[in-house]
């Protein structure tokens, strides 16, 4: 399974790369909105893991944009915890939401699932 991860937490982003590699996924790291667009609707991946908070696109943006040309498979990923946040983003086309912090293996489950 190939996956794009979209964060711009340095840390954050090596954690994912590392931990979902070590489970034999493909991972690409996009750390802003702008590369995370253009390599989610030019590439070809099996899961979509985006944060909200990005610079240069929004998270939602980006989640938008997809949407209207791909129906890849989009977990958010975010520290924004509110319901109203997590309805929202179910609501603009996101397949999985899961707020920051997280359990790996709460990730890893989401993302098998």
């Amino acid at each position: 399974m190939r996956i794009l991860v979209v964060e711009d937490e340095r840390k954050l982003a090596d954690y994912l790369n590392k931990g979902l590699s070590e489970h034999s996924f493909v991972v690409d790291v996009a750390r802003d909105g702008i590369d995370g667009k253009y390599l989610a609707i030019e590439g070809q991946y099996d899961l979509l893991i985006l944060d909200i908070m990005l610079p240069g696109i929004d998270g939602l943006a980006l989640l938008s944009a997809v949407r209207q040309v791909k129906t890849t498979p989009i977990l958010m990923l975010t520290a924004r915890d509110r319901i109203e946040d997590r309805v929202h983003g179910l609501q603009q086309g996101a397949d999985d939401y899961l707020v920051k912090p997280f359990a790996f293996s709460e990730l890893l489950a989401r993302v098998r699932a």
